[in-house]
């Protein structure tokens, strides 16, 4: 397929040089003589040649480690870019170019300072590929000063490459210096925020804190633990103990008090005296007695200092009179034994309080022991940064002011330009550009003529432009092909009938062609009658439409050629007719058909157009005219009629309603697309059956389809008999196909 493509496209060319060949050649020579002569007076340019190699690091930096990435050539936009070629746009520029112009004080032709766009017209920059090598080059009239160009602008580059890179590690020191104490002061800060919240939350180690912590707490819950084991046993005994004495705690202690108490003892065994002797007396006296009054009042009295005194030692305002102050030896023990699990208790319930509290303090602290955590971490972060950063810097402006001191580079002359000694330019190439430069303006021409010409030159382009059904190629029967371009005016009308003179011509053979593919479309609906028409005027229609008539009455049909062009008729000069009587006149009842149809050969008759007219439009469009075809059709097995061109009246589209279809012929050459595509676009309006295009005037040298035609030596005149064999023998085969 692509060779194909290919083949088609050469082909094309191939055509459209052939069509303007003599114009390609009239531009080309004088062009070229010209270059050459332009180029011979040209004084001799010479090219002085230099190269830079390029380090991807500086030498010296490698080696001690300092300012490494200073020098360092490396792309910038992406992966793709070059770093070689950013150095050569370095050299390029305007102060590399101008400190130059200034060191050789280069001058111009006319004795001007020599400007940089000047200087870089002359000046090629390019790398090397697979190496990190620029090659610079440098043409001038005078070899020595493109040498001196060439050196002097690879050590201005060497320059200015290691001040540019000096400069940056200076401004790197000068920042560093000025970032320096801000850093150390950034570190104080931090270094005194963590000693603040050290000393404010007390904080040592929190990692071992936090361990010691959990022990500790461990340690406390234990000894709550035992604490309150040992308060619940002595609860056991105090309840065991209450119970024999069947009195709680504090009345145990308060009557253990009392009975230690001397002064309550004193005055207990007083009323228990007295009260004796009130009940001896009572037996014998009667309650109203002194005696028993007076004892009874000295009780009451007793009584009274008994409680006073029992309040000031139980804290009490009376106890019961029935209330044993005496108690007994055991009972006094085991009152004492209670009253000692009370304080114990009373010991350990406290020691379990104290320990609780400790305890909830340990946690308090566990539990903020990770938020410290994390500020403190925190702390220590922000200071490890900040004493990074300090360290960085401080290394870096180390770094800097030994980077500064030496000598920073990563380009190197590795070839010097030397004086050359031939021209740039040999004989040669002033042949081989002058020759380019004459191809592109014949190039230029021909595109141009190309361009400017409208008409339609091949078969390909009137396919392509009308996209109609191609039914035949006539080629033309003039050698010359100014005089095919324009037969219909150079070539006498009564030599047009070539398939009648010349029956064994190539053209005979295309109308043969034509006839039967006329008879394939026509295969479903007999075609009985065609208008021939066109775009414009000198297509050749009116050949095309005699000679189609001579193909198809060869073939034994009854036919009948009209010539319906009543503006400019010609077939009675291609069939030397007279034209005082034709169609004209048939249609207006002027003259009966019989008088006006003329037999010019066997089976075929001619209508000429009669008298031209005033209107022929209002004629053509006329009822007698419908019925005159009509009645044609049914007379004649085919009706031919030729009309006029389509761009210069509307006469075709009309005859082309009554026919079965219109025959479009085109001529490449004559028919531009402009009017083309007018007649294509008014026989679609018109709703007319185009039954296909036929390429008129063909010339072979100028066409690819060869197929279409024989060689000359394959219609050579041969005797009678050969050429009726050969007759009969070529319609055969047509009618075959």
């Amino acid at each position: 397929m692509e060779t194909q493509e290919y083949n088609s496209s050469f082909d094309k060319y191939w055509y459209i040089f052939k069509r303007h060949w003599l114009s390609a050649l009239g531009v080309f020579f004088p062009i070229f003589l010209i270059s050459l002569l332009v180029l011979s007076l040209k004084k001799p340019t010479y090219e002085a040649e230099g190269k830079l190699s390029f380090q991807r690091t500086n030498t010296i930096s490698s080696l001690t480690g300092v300012g490494t990435e200073i020098s360092r050539l490396e792309p910038l936009v992406s992966e793709r870019s070059n770093p070689i070629a950013t150095e050569g746009e370095v050299l390029r520029s305007v102060p590399v170019v101008q400190e130059t112009i200034n060191i050789l004080n280069l001058k111009n032709k006319k004795g001007e300072p020599l400007t940089i766009e000047e200087f870089i017209k002359s000046l090629t920059i390019k790398d090397i590929k697979g190496s990190d090598v620029l090659q610079i080059s440098y043409q001038h009239t005078n070899p020595k000063t493109a040498a001196d160009i060439v050196n002097t602008l690879m050590q201005v580059y060497l320059k200015q490459n290691i001040l540019v890179h000096k400069m940056e590690v200076t401004s790197a020191r000068i920042f560093l210096e000025k970032q320096l104490p801000k850093a150390e002061s950034v570190v104080y800060r931090a270094e005194a925020a963590l000693r603040h919240f050290k000393e404010k939350n007390q904080v040592v180690a929190l990692t071992e804190e936090a361990t010691r912590a959990v022990d500790r707490m461990a340690d406390l819950q234990k000894q709550i633990g035992d604490s309150q084991s040992r308060i619940a046993d002595l609860n056991a005994q105090a309840e065991s103990i209450r119970n024999q004495l069947k009195m709680n705690s504090q009345q145990a202690v308060t009557q253990t008090s009392l009975s230690q108490s001397r002064g309550v003892q004193d005055i207990v065994t007083e009323i228990q005296k007295l009260e004796t002797q009130l009940a001896a007396k009572r037996i014998i006296l009667q309650d109203k007695h002194p005696d028993i009054i007076n004892l009874t009042k000295n009780l009451a009295a007793l009584k009274k200092i008994l409680n006073t005194r029992i309040q000031n030692i139980s804290k009490q305002s009376s106890l019961p009179l029935n209330q044993n102050l005496s108690i007994g030896e055991l009972q006094q023990t085991l009152t004492a034994k209670l009253v000692e699990l009370e304080s114990t208790r009373l010991g350990l319930t406290n020691q379990v309080k104290v320990t609780l509290l400790l305890q909830a303090d340990y946690r308090n602290r566990l539990e903020s022991l990770p938020r410290l955590e994390q500020q403190q971490r925190e702390l220590e972060r922000q200071l490890e940064v900040a004493q990074t950063t300090y360290s960085l810097l401080l290394g870096k402006l180390q770094e800097s002011r030994i980077a500064e001191n030496q000598s920073i580079g990563n380009a190197r002359v590795i070839s010097t330009a030397l004086v050359p000694k031939k021209p740039a330019f040999s004989l040669i190439s002033s042949y081989i550009s002058g020759c380019l430069i004459a191809i592109l303006a014949t190039i230029a021409t021909i595109y141009i003529l190309e361009l400017r010409d409208k008409s339609i030159k091949t078969i390909d382009e009137a396919q392509a432009l009308l996209e109609f059904t191609l039914l035949g190629v006539i080629p033309s029967f003039l050698k010359s092909p100014k005089a095919a371009h324009n037969h219909e005016e150079l070539e006498p009308y009564n030599q047009r009938l070539v398939v009648r003179d010349t029956p064994l011509s190539p053209i005979n053979e295309a109308y043969r062609m034509l006839r039967s593919n006329l008879k394939f479309i026509s295969a479903n609906k007999k075609l009985k009658v065609i208008v021939i028409t066109s775009s414009v005027p000198r297509e050749g229609k009116s050949t095309v439409a005699a000679n189609l008539a001579i193909t198809i009455a060869q073939m034994e049909h009854k036919v009948l050629l009209i010539d319906g062009d009543l503006r400019r008729p010609v077939q009675h000069k291609i069939w030397s007719l007279p034209n005082y009587q034709g169609l004209s006149d048939v249609i207006v009842d002027q003259t009966e058909v019989k008088t006006a149809v003329k037999k010019v050969m066997d089976n075929l008759e001619v209508l000429t157009s009669g008298i031209v007219s005033p209107n022929p439009l209002s004629l053509l469009d006329s009822k007698n005219t419908a019925a005159l075809i009509q009645s044609f059709a049914t007379n004649y097995d085919f009706v031919i009629i030729d009309a006029p061109s389509l761009t210069v009246a509307a006469d075709a589209a009309i005859l082309g309603q009554i026919a079965d279809g219109v025959l479009f012929v085109v001529r490449p050459g004559v028919v531009d697309s402009v009017h083309a595509i007018a007649a294509r676009k008014l026989l679609e309006k018109s709703g007319q059956n185009v039954l296909g295009q036929v390429v008129n005037a063909v010339i072979p040298q100028k066409t690819s389809h060869n197929y279409y035609y024989l060689n000359e030596e394959d219609y050579s005149v041969p005797s009678q008999s050969e050429g009726f064999a050969k007759n009969k023998l070529s319609t055969e085969k047509q009618e075959i196909r």
